[in-house]
């Protein structure tokens, strides 16, 4: 599924709704909420999960309000131990519009390393311009050490 841009209160309803209803069948949405507000702020998303091959693609969306605030880390480490530890995937995928700076810092952060470039992969619903993709692949292994990093001895994930 493509996520829209810019991304309105109507498209995270029907995501919301949409996911609920299938939850678990083609893959896992989880909210993003602020927890001292409980605000839901963003979604963060598990789909296309293999498990013959061990595999999946993560995805986000958060409001722009919100936006370089390590919110994102904070939910992708969540989803990354998800899906290795609870799921017991081996590796997972993510792309971004290759213009995304910031979420290209979050992947590298987090561990994912870059794979390539998907040519003319995405087409924006906002502007209908077609934008090429950065695609990042995770290894479980790999993030087990990049997540040490990330959390200091002692403290848990």
């Amino acid at each position: 599924m493509k996520i829209p841009h810019p991304y309105t209160r109507a498209d995270a309803e029907w995501y919301i709704n949409d996911s609920i209803k299938n939850w678990a069948k083609s893959g896992y949405a989880f909210v993003v909420e602020l927890k001292e507000e409980k605000k839901l702020i963003g979604v963060m998303a598990l789909s296309g999960i293999d498990f013959f091959n061990g595999t999946a693609t993560t995805g986000s969306r958060i409001n722009k309000k919100y936006w370089r605030k390590g919110y994102i880390t904070e939910a992708k480490i969540a989803i990354n131990d998800f899906a290795f530890d609870t799921l017991k995937l081996r590796r997972l995928t993510s792309t971004v519009n290759t213009r995304n700076k910031a979420s290209i810092a979050t992947q590298q952060k987090v561990g994912y390393v870059f794979e390539g470039i998907q040519r003319k992969a995405s087409r924006s619903k906002a502007t209908g311009k077609i934008y090429d993709l950065n695609l990042y692949g995770l290894l479980k292994e790999d993030w087990k050490a990049a997540k040490k990093k990330l959390i200091p001895q002692g403290i848990s994930g």
